[in-house]
């Protein structure tokens, strides 16, 4: 087993790897670092995506984009490549004054940015002048007019400014990084990889530029904070690759610093992790909730535990992958702490505005603080959820005096009022308590978060929330088909989320359904009706946004792990030593999905801007569809019972 390699206390260092969002931190350094605060341990944070995004974002950053471009070969380069250095020198003299702008700076540059003569207009701008821009479905929004009147400067400005920053992400894939995007970078080769080998590849390879900014930020950090301990939260599949680089750019400085990987990402995927050249850059692998496992390894570098009692931990052992899992209680979510921004640049971040829809704005616009009001989902059994694991699993809520607490503290050190709760599913239970201590308090905050669709939102309850500052809301519909709701265990009806979301809609709180296709069993015509009660639900003010995601089985899942329950026969997958999580199967309904998907994210788009709620919904679809069998008033009937 590793021996213990630390000379003193631990130095924690926890960083956020490339790309996770520009407009707020990815919260679980904010967590980690909070809680190995309230232990004793020092502990401090660092936002590399944030930092590698304001690295290429700024005039320094496009000048060696330039730089690179006209190093290629003429017959190398792409037709944006070619055409964008004809407008390099706009783009180089805008960039820092439109940054700055987006930070929430130089608010008086929204009435030049707004006029369009200022900001240099590449590809993505093409959507504002098109009359049909609305009927493509196109992600621009429509026209400027449509969205903003005479008006509203301002948030017309940064969705321009945001186009800009588009452009800029194209260019990017097109003349330095083809893995690159602001949200994601690298994604396929981490998701559902059942080899490491495409990952090893990449790493291998001569670093792009963004590789080497990315290496430079990683050893000022490391200059800055002095750690011995340095913990990498990989959310995403989109944040692996460059995760593994900031890895291998630690070692290259200093092998004796301690490197453990974990996150969303590796709780999914890596359950059941076997390869050992992981370890040639990351020491350590914890799975689920991070706290006890870090105590766990903490008091094992400092020799206070032995290699046997870690908890939840890969490690690399005389060439091969061990884990150990020692058992020991978790950190009740009461004990967990307060979640800490310190460190963190929060006047830096981006507010963007890429979606004009006032509901899906909220995801990139805006910092939010992040919190959680319990851990885990207090309903657990939707069939196509990971029930099975920690984060899903294992539920566990604190008071609503604890949660009022902690937001009491994080308003105290943020300055800013509004949070984001990311729970599974926040339980209506909490969030009444939640609502009554925050009116006790007085406390005046903006709130939104995650709900399941459920009866115990009575209209009364929904107003409560709204008077305690909740803004908004957002819920799996899922397929809009009871029949399938019932395959999936959802524990709610069509007629029943009409009535729920209706009664948020009413007091002023904004909606937003996640939608699905593809499930199991899912026919055309089930489909085609699933259209048509969300037409319905927008028509009668029940939603104000929605999603709509492919199915896709999880190992993890029910499905995945009863697929005759489902009538689905799964794929046989392969040697798996790395990343396992989506699995193929077959439906023996044999309905094309594929076919379906674009007309339903057609229609969706033009529902969330006002557009075609009278129509039939036949329209949007490319192939040829049945007409659907749901009743015209079939929501409206729901609400009036």
């Amino acid at each position: 087993m590793p021996q213990p390699i630390l000379n003193g206390v631990p130095r924690v260092l926890s960083l956020i790897p490339p790309m996770t969002q520009l407009n707020t931190p990815y919260p679980s350094t904010a967590y980690l670092t909070g809680f190995l605060r309230s232990r004793g341990v020092h502990a401090v944070q660092d936002d590399l995506a944030l930092a590698l995004a304001l690295r290429l974002l700024s005039r320094a950053g496009l000048a060696a984009v330039q730089a690179h471009i006209e190093a290629t070969p003429q017959g190398e380069r792409s037709v944006l490549a070619h055409g964008w250095l004809e407008v390099a020198h706009r783009y180089l003299a805008t960039i820092d004054k439109t940054i700055h702008f987006l930070q929430g700076g130089d608010p008086t540059l929204a009435h030049r940015i707004a006029s369009r003569a200022f900001l240099p207009e590449g590809p993505r701008f093409a959507v504002l002048d098109s009359d049909d821009a609305m009927a493509d479905g196109d992600d621009g929004g429509g026209t400027l007019a449509w969205a903003f009147g005479a008006m509203g400067s301002t948030d017309q400005a940064r969705h321009i400014a945001t186009l800009y920053l588009n452009d800029i992400a194209d260019l990017v894939r097109a003349a330095v990084d083809p893995r690159f995007e602001f949200v994601r970078y690298g994604e396929s080769l981490a998701q559902s990889q059942p080899t490491f080998d495409p990952l090893a590849a990449a790493l291998a390879a001569p670093p792009t530029l963004l590789d080497t900014w990315l290496q430079d930020l990683t050893l000022a950090s490391l200059a800055k904070h002095q750690p011995n301990v340095v913990l990498l939260s990989v959310p995403f599949p989109g944040a692996v690759y460059a995760a593994f680089r900031i890895a291998q750019a630690i070692k290259a400085h200093d092998p004796r610093v301690v490197v453990v990987l974990g996150g969303g990402y590796v709780n999914t995927e890596l359950r059941e992790l076997a390869e050992p050249r992981v370890f040639d850059v990351v020491d350590h692998v914890t799975l689920d909730a991070g706290e006890r496992p870090l105590l766990a390894l903490l008091e094992h570098l400092q020799g206070k535990r032995s290699a046997q009692r870690l908890v939840r931990t890969f490690s690399r052992v005389d060439g091969a992958v061990q884990y150990i899992n020692f058992v020991e209680p978790d950190i009740a979510f009461a004990d967990v702490g307060t979640p800490t921004w310190d460190g963190l640049p929060l006047q830096h971040y981006l507010s963007l505005l890429d979606m004009l829809n006032p509901m899906h704005r909220l995801w990139s616009d805006g910092r939010w603080n992040k919190l959680t009001v319990a851990h885990g989902c207090y309903w657990k059994k939707c069939s196509f959820c990971d029930v099975g694991l920690d984060y899903i699993g294992r539920y566990d809520a604190a008071t609503a005096e604890t949660l009022c607490d902690r937001i009491e503290a994080v308003v105290a050190e943020t300055g800013q009022t509004g949070f984001h709760f990311v729970d599974e599913a926040a339980p209506p239970k909490s969030l009444k308590a939640l609502a009554a201590e925050l009116q006790r308090r007085d406390l005046q905050i903006s709130w939104w978060g995650n709900i399941r669709f459920e009866k115990s939102f009575s209209p009364e309850l929904c107003e409560q929330l709204a008077d305690s500052g909740c803004i908004a809301v957002s819920g799996g519909l899922e397929v809009a088909s009871d029949r399938l709701l019932a395959l999936m265990k959802k524990g709610v009806s069509v007629d029943q989320v009409a009535r729920v979301t209706k009664g948020f809609a009413d007091a002023g709180i904004l909606v937003h359904a996640y939608l699905m296709y593809g499930f199991p069993t899912q026919t055309l015509q089930d489909t085609v009706d699933a259209l048509e009660y969300v037409r319905q639900l927008f028509a009668e003010g029940c939603i104000h946004s929605g999603f709509w995601h492919r199915f896709s089985a999880t190992v993890h899942s029910p499905v995945g792990q009863r697929p005759q329950d489902y009538g689905v026969t799964l794929a046989t997958l392969p040697p798996v030593t790395f990343a396992k999580n989506d699995i193929g199967f077959t439906d023996p309904t044999g309905c094309d999905h594929a076919a379906l998907g674009p007309g339903l994210k057609k229609a969706l788009y033009n529902f969330m801007h006002g557009v075609g709620l009278d129509d039939d919904v036949r329209r949007w679809f490319d192939v040829r569809v049945p007409r659907p069998k749901v009743a015209k008033d079939r929501i409206a009937r729901a609400l009036q019972g």
